[in-house]
């Protein structure tokens, strides 16, 4: 099974670059960077679980991003490689928090992984961590990943830590007359943030257990879900570690019947 049939959509902003302004550690979990500059005025601010492909100063002050296509399509990625490791910044792909255009403002929040294995840590959190006020980043609009089911204002929406922006930027935005469950798994107690969700959506907070897979606890959440909960239309986003991606989109498809097409799911990352 395929882990994401999240669809790719290129805005014709291209690369847009932006400084980092702020950056604080909001959770034990979490630091929140925010990037600001003019460049984003052109911002497509499509709300929801609008995601970008974020370009980062690894390489410090030698890092170019003016070589970078404004695509991160096959040609795109391929002009990427070419480009000479000394001045190549590091891609993710990250979820846009919070967007203030009055004011060309974006929040970003990363999962600060705690590792003491380095080539476990990643590459984005420990820049992250370092709290880089002041680093040049590039970003690449493509879209949202959940699409409304037409017809229906019931949801379902399950994630982790790592899609915890997703699932709050989804249920910020919904129709505010939606009714569903949200289920949000997070490492620390206090990693929980403020919901803006409509008053139909039940929305339950699940606090892993030292050493438990990722995921598993919110899967089983999903599945312990009434049987209500998905009867008829039903809009559907499974997003984080990959056993939960599609763990749960097999759960909904083939044991729920909700069809199909009703379920985004993504695979963020792999629990190694």
């Amino acid at each position: 099974m395929p882990s994401s049939n999240i669809v790719v959509a290129h805005a014709e902003t291209g690369l847009v670059t932006a400084e980092v302004v702020r950056a604080d550690r909001i959770s034990p979990s979490f630091v929140r960077l925010t990037i600001g500059g003019d460049d984003l005025s052109g911002w497509r601010h499509l709300g929801f679980d609008q995601w970008f492909r974020l370009a980062m100063p690894i390489a410090g002050e030698a890092t170019r991003f003016d070589r970078m296509s404004d695509r991160f399509d096959t040609r795109g990625y391929l002009k990427y490689l070419a480009l000479p490791k000394a001045t190549r910044p590091e891609i993710r792909n990250y979820t846009v928090r919070e967007f203030r255009p009055d004011i060309n403002e974006m929040d970003i929040d990363f999962v600060a992984h705690e590792s003491e294995d380095p080539a476990h840590a990643g590459v984005a959190a420990p820049w992250a961590v370092s709290l880089p006020v002041g680093d040049r980043v590039a970003l690449i609009d493509q879209g949202c990943g959940y699409r409304a089911v037409t017809g229906t204002d019931r949801v379902v929406l399950v994630g982790d830590e790592s899609a915890l922006p997703a699932v709050l930027g989804i249920l910020r935005d919904i129709d505010p007359k939606s009714s569903g469950h949200a289920i949000i798994e997070v490492p620390e107690l206090e990693d929980r943030q403020a919901v803006a969700a409509p008053n139909g959506v039940d929305v339950q907070w699940i606090v892993r257990q030292p050493g438990a897979h990722p995921g598993a606890a919110a899967l089983d959440a999903l599945r312990e879900l009434p049987a209500s909960a998905t009867a008829g239309p039903v809009s559907a986003f499974v997003a984080g570690e990959q056993a939960l991606a599609t763990g749960g989109r097999r759960h909904l498809v083939n044991e729920r019947e909700v069809a199909k097409q009703a379920v985004d799911f993504c695979g963020y990352w792999r629990q190694r």
